[in-house]
């Protein structure tokens, strides 16, 4: 079993002077480290009868993709506004200096439907809870939400309470 936190990187002062990123291409390069990273996340929600995933524009796609396709579900692309094709319902969430959205076609989920929501980095929450927010203002149901790395001091879980919440690597 490899420690698959080897296999973040981190880059200082990136997007911009503070911040230290957490690189997870390092993860995606290599293929046992990928592959033991999508299987620990299909593991944990294989008994969960998930019916589709949906996948955060855009390392959410690269971790739904596989895990739709083992699972046996379909998955979903939400996008920044504009990127999608046909029509749209949206979600506004906050950032350090303003907002924005999300969008999902509105054909994308049916009323109760049991939705996983998939993204590589919980952070402050706000991306997540905006996914969350498409789902239901479709009347589909989150069965669950999982990340690869969840950096716990900017306490994003707090945002997402009454949800599942499962994250690979804390920091």
């Amino acid at each position: 079993m490899l420690d698959l936190k080897d296999f973040i990187r981190d880059i200082p002062d990136f997007p911009k002077e503070g911040i230290l990123f957490k690189d997870i291409t390092p993860l995606w390069q290599d293929p046992a480290a990928f592959r033991q990273a999508i299987d620990t996340l299909i593991d944990r929600f294989k008994d969960e009868r998930v019916e589709i995933i949906i996948g955060a524009e855009a390392r959410g796609f690269i971790i739904g993709a596989p895990m739709a396709y083992q699972l046996g579900t379909g998955l979903i692309p939400v996008r920044k506004p504009g990127k999608l094709p046909y029509k749209t319902i949206s979600a506004s969430y906050d950032l350090e200096y303003g907002t924005d959205s999300l969008e999902m076609h509105v054909d994308a989920v049916s009323p109760g439907q049991r939705v996983l929501i998939v993204d590589d980095l919980l952070a402050t929450g706000g991306t997540a809870k905006a996914l969350v927010e498409l789902v239901e203002k479709a009347g589909a149901k989150v069965i669950g939400i999982a990340f690869l790395v969840e950096l716990t001091f900017l306490y994003g879980r707090d945002k997402l309470e009454g949800y599942e919440v499962f994250s690979l690597m804390q920091y």
